[in-house]
């Protein structure tokens, strides 16, 4: 059986909490951006820094500390900032956060990863301001107040669901697009756009068919969870494994047999 949504199935006996740990520090691999990458850094606590040409943008910390972090949003600031990008007072945040897919998180793990992030312990790390230096869009897409649940009844709806909404793989894994995003229509999973981290630039690879065909199931999986390849060669640090380290082998199944049917780019 694969691993459910909270409100979707009544006899899983998982907590939002549990949902929502799960989510974090599995598939929504939210630490690799909030999380410095030094070892023994709190979790969460945000200050990593993201220079492009248009913006310079740190992560915020995230835990519930009363001046530092995040304990004076309410969920829906915090579900209306991981959704639509906006912070309380209407102002647009800065990218990297994958706010063009985790549109599509469901009110039901949107509220689960809130759970989960007020019951982390308290860190005080004041982060400096994310700065634009072109002016940001009004918004990053359409507004999004509600995403009702996604059923695992079916591994390619799922696996969908998991791949755009949740792991945001195609923020990365498209074609560089217009104004520095990429292109998620045209260039779906079709890879080639540059993708920064603390270890540098990395260009992401075509998870189309076309560039993973040659793996087999248990392949894909295992690059997936330890970024080691079947040759022996590493993934760069920018792919959060660590994270997805952590997913049910169910839901790597069912995000694996989606990009099968992703079309050949």
């Amino acid at each position: 059986m694969l691993f459910r949504s909270c409100a979707v199935s009544s006899a899983f006996a998982q907590t939002p909490l549990e949902r929502g740990a799960y989510l974090v520090k599995g598939p929504a691999h939210c630490g690799h951006c909030h999380t410095q990458p030094a070892a023994g850094s709190p979790e969460l606590a945000g200050g990593m820094r993201f220079a492009e040409l248009a913006y310079t943008s740190i992560a915020a910390n995230l835990t519930p500390d009363p001046e530092t972090g995040v304990t004076n949003w309410t969920e829906e600031n915090l579900i209306n900032g991981m959704r639509n990008g906006k912070k309380p007072r209407g102002a647009t945040m800065a990218p990297p956060m994958p706010y063009r897919s985790y549109a599509g998180l469901s009110d039901d793990d949107a509220k689960a990863i809130v759970a989960y992030l007020r019951s982390l312990k308290p860190v005080v790390n004041k982060t400096a301001r994310s700065a634009f230096r072109t002016p940001p869009p009004d918004s990053w897409g359409p507004e999004v107040k509600s995403v009702p649940p996604v059923s695992d009844a079916d591994p390619l709806v799922y696996g969908k669901y998991l791949a755009h909404s949740v792991a945001a793989c195609m923020e990365c894994h498209s074609k560089p697009g217009e104004g520095g995003m990429t292109d998620m229509v045209n260039g779906l999973g079709a890879g080639g756009a540059p993708v920064r981290h603390a270890a540098g630039v990395v260009t992401a690879p075509n998870i189309t068919p076309s560039g993973i065909g040659h793996y087999s199931d248990d392949d894909l999986k295992k690059v997936i969870k330890t970024g080691v390849k079947p040759d022996g060669g590493k993934l760069n640090v920018a792919m959060p494994t660590a994270y997805f380290a952590n997913m049910t082998d169910e839901d790597l199944s069912a995000v694996v047999a989606y990009l099968r049917t992703l079309p050949r780019k």
